[in-house]
């Protein structure tokens, strides 16, 4: 029986486990938004908000715990100075969790976790008639 037992093995050592929370958290501060399995994204959000909590409190012990668990000095430079500050009048809720469907590959579900300010912003495609018309033109 799993009573009270709470949260994702991932099918990993719990140090291998660790690394890897840590470096979706660090991906997630740095990027805004990753795409990963739906047990991840899961396992992530409640490490994600606790080091947000973190950065709002901004004191330096906040900022060393943060700085320990981070993977760059850059991210705990950004959670303090960018991400931290937009949050600073909610109570919570960071982050969301949006379902993306199944993976190609073996069937996983994907899922988006994402920050709650962040904003999705298109790629520019690049328009393949400027190249063929300039190859064209050296021709």
């Amino acid at each position: 029986m799993r009573h009270l037992k709470s949260g994702s093995k991932l099918g990993r050592n719990p140090w291998h486990r660790r690394a890897t929370l840590r470096n979706l958290v660090t991906n997630l501060f740095e990027h805004g938004r990753i795409k990963t399995t739906l047990t991840r994204a899961k396992a992530t959000r409640p490490v994600a908000e606790k080091i947000i909590t973190l950065g709002k409190k901004d004191t330096l012990a906040a900022r060393r715990q943060a700085a320990a668990y981070l993977m760059t000095p850059a991210m705990t430079q950004k959670l303090f100075s960018e991400i931290a500050p937009k949050f600073a009048d909610r109570a919570g809720g960071y982050t969301r969790i949006i379902q993306a469907g199944n993976r190609v590959g073996d069937g996983a579900k994907v899922a988006i976790l994402e920050l709650v300010s962040y904003e999705f912003k298109k790629k520019e495609k690049k328009e393949k008639g400027k190249v063929a018309e300039a190859v064209e033109a050296k021709s």
